[in-house]
């Protein structure tokens, strides 16, 4: 695990903390806050590196939901965005010993200089994983969750609609389990191209390619086995049914907004195939040996993934923003995300 120096005596050097808030739909603003006290069982966290989720919270920052969706769940304006947190322990409160100030964890909490999280919910960052790497944890414990609740197993095809960071991940962790061929599917050629070069992991441009077709002649005619729906846009979702086999498998991994008209018999009953929602709350609670797959057991496998070399996530790093410039990133990811892919924080 990675222990990092921090300013002695810690926490009296604190002065301000920085929080990434959107007070209303469209507005994002970095407010400074209190730093919070670790209660029992608690850590205080100096941020390091924080991973913007551009599905989620722009969705969340857009306000552009139905009033009585699931989106709504997430709370009323003003929100705390962000969940995905990498930084240094200043602070253990009472009861605490498996961690000690200077070590860094990753942890699912918010865009901010300063956080408190559960100590049972944070996971040491191996010495082989950086703190940029690692960012990508919460992310990729959702394509691992639904990489899981797809069963992919060895030999199987897969195609991935909408290669944003989810699409990416859950293609590149097809391809770890084992599926064969993995094909990546977006309308935007430059995101395509962030597929890794590995073997029998094919890209298709939706806009110049059929990716029926494609899919096709990459399974000598078979089609996919799992189809990963990650574009987010429920228009999006019947064709994606063309690309299945039979007694196939589409899994719903991305939110998406708003609703989808399907023919159920043809699209799901005829052919014997599954639907399958993998949505990220989908995770076990607890650890147990029936249920072991934790979001935490899925950060600690993506970290000893990264620290092997069987996955590398930093040729998706698109941008690295100071913390103080993020509202103005936020502002230009709503108006034009086309070219972000994995938006990294520094703090």
């Amino acid at each position: 695990m990675i222990t990092v120096d921090v300013p002695e005596p810690g926490r009296e050097t604190v002065t301000c903390n920085d929080t990434l808030v959107f007070p209303e739909p469209g507005t994002v603003t970095l407010e400074d806050r209190d730093v919070p006290d670790p209660g029992p069982g608690e850590v205080l966290v100096e941020t390091r590196r924080s991973l913007v989720s551009t599905g989620t919270e722009l969705t969340l920052l857009s306000g552009d939901y139905p009033a009585d969706s699931v989106w709504s769940t997430h709370g009323d304006y003003p929100l705390v965005s962000g969940y995905s947190n990498v930084g240094a322990v200043v602070e253990v409160g009472a009861d605490v010993e498996a961690v000690s100030p200077g070590d860094l964890l990753a942890s699912r909490t918010p865009h901010a200089a300063y956080v408190v999280a559960d100590a049972d919910e944070t996971v040491p960052v191996p010495d082989g994983v950086t703190a940029e790497e690692a960012a990508f944890c919460s992310l990729a414990a959702i394509a691992m969750n639904g990489v899981r609740h797809a069963e992919v197993t060895w030999g199987e095809a897969v195609a991935v609609y909408g290669l944003g960071l989810v699409g990416q991940l859950a293609a590149r962790f097809s391809h770890v389990a084992g599926a064969r061929p993995v094909v990546g599917v977006d309308l935007a050629p430059e995101r395509v191209g962030h597929l890794p070069d590995a073997p029998r992991v094919l890209g298709v441009d939706g806009r110049a390619d059929d990716p029926v077709e494609r899919v096709a002649a990459a399974t000598r005619g078979r089609m996919a086995d799992v189809v990963f729906e990650c574009t987010g846009s429920p228009d999006a979702i019947p064709d994606q049914f063309d690309a299945l086999g039979e007694m196939g498998r589409l899994v719903v991994l991305s939110s998406p907004r708003g609703e989808t008209s399907l023919d159920l018999h043809d699209v799901c009953n005829a052919p014997s195939n599954r639907i399958v929602g993998a949505h990220d709350y989908a995770h076990p609670p607890v650890e147990t040996p029936a249920t072991p797959w934790t979001r935490w057991r899925h950060y600690e496998l993506f970290f000893d993934l990264l620290d092997e070399g069987s996955v590398d996530v930093a040729p998706l790093v698109s941008h690295r923003v100071p913390a103080a410039e993020a509202p103005a990133t936020y502002r230009r990811l709503l108006a034009d995300r086309s070219d972000a892919m994995g938006v990294v924080i520094e703090w």
